[in-house]
């Protein structure tokens, strides 16, 4: 059943992405996420504590960041095995883990801005999808952040999450959606964030293993079928 929540939820979220009014309603499983991580991170990392401690509480707040959303998701899955349309409702719910139509949607706009608009509309459309500051960038630059960011956002956004709900369920999407958003937050080898967020980077390089090799596995499939590409 995995399996299929994870098919149905990449087929309706091409379709229809996150909508709007959902977010401005309700906001995004990434922004409760990160509500918590933000929260821990601001009662369990403290400046003045020695870093095994404060890694120490990072392994603590990271197994609250994993097992929060897991417990719920699995709490709904269930709950829904009894409702009718339970499993289409289950889908629907897992659609919001994935970002196939809004990261199509924001390279397609570089593109676009490439070929109708200009270097400086390209750097703007850029901004919006990369952490570089793309004010210095050539178009080949420009196009070159916008693929590096495709590819990896295919793999943390769309091909992982999918993976991890064929495995676990709504519950291993939540839970890796979860500790991704972690790894954003607090997984930097900042002074803040170098002991408090080691567990976090590493478990988040632990389970993007998998999906990372299928997200390579999967550009060298499809440049078998686009014109002027080269699997090899």
């Amino acid at each position: 059943m995995s399996v299929l929540i994870a098919f149905l939820s990449l087929v309706v979220e091409f379709a229809l992405g996150y909508p709007d009014w959902l977010f401005r309603a309700i906001g995004h499983p990434v922004t409760w996420f990160g509500r918590l991580i933000s929260f821990l991170d601001r009662r369990l990392n403290r400046a003045t504590d020695p870093d095994a401690l404060r890694r120490k509480r990072g392994v603590q707040a990271l197994l609250v960041i994993v097992l929060v959303p897991a417990i719920i998701g699995l709490g709904v899955q269930i709950l829904f095995w009894f409702v009718p349309m339970g499993l289409v409702i289950t889908a629907l719910l897992a659609t919001s883990l994935l970002s196939q139509k809004s990261l199509y949607e924001h390279v397609e706009a570089v593109a676009d801005a490439l070929d109708t608009g200009g270097i400086a509309l390209a750097r703007l459309a850029v901004s919006r999808i990369v952490g570089r500051d793309p004010e210095t960038l050539a178009r080949a630059g420009v196009c070159r952040a916008a693929i590096e960011s495709l590819a990896e956002n295919f793999s943390d956004g769309i091909v992982a999450p999918a993976f991890w709900t064929g495995v676990g369920g709504l519950a291993g999407g939540a839970a890796y959606k979860a500790a991704n958003t972690a790894d954003s937050m607090i997984g930097h080898r900042t002074p803040r964030h170098e002991a408090f967020g080691w567990a976090a980077a590493r478990f988040d390089d632990w389970i993007n293993l998998p999906a990372s090799r299928l997200t390579a596995l999967l550009i060298v499939l499809a440049a078998f079928f686009v014109k002027g590409a080269d699997a090899k």
